[in-house]
């Protein structure tokens, strides 16, 4: 895997699942809808550290700085 994610898009990744837990833990987000924005606040703290973004791919996305 060719890592496609930057520095930026990874910290706004976290920053979006560190929001997503606190509202679970608040309990402002329940039920259904807790479920998903849990997944997919998992999904973006794993994509996130792997630095791959398997959306990306067929899309041809690079965010990640080129290298010299």
């Amino acid at each position: 895997m060719k890592k496609n994610m930057g520095s930026i898009d990874k910290t706004i990744r976290i920053m979006i699942a560190i929001a997503i837990a606190i509202l679970y833990f608040t309990n402002v987000i329940s039920g259904t809808l807790a479920v998903i924005l849990g997944i997919i606040a998992v999904a973006f703290v794993i994509t996130s550290f792997i630095s791959f973004c398997p959306l990306y791919f067929p899309f041809n996305i690079n965010t990640s700085k080129p290298k010299n």
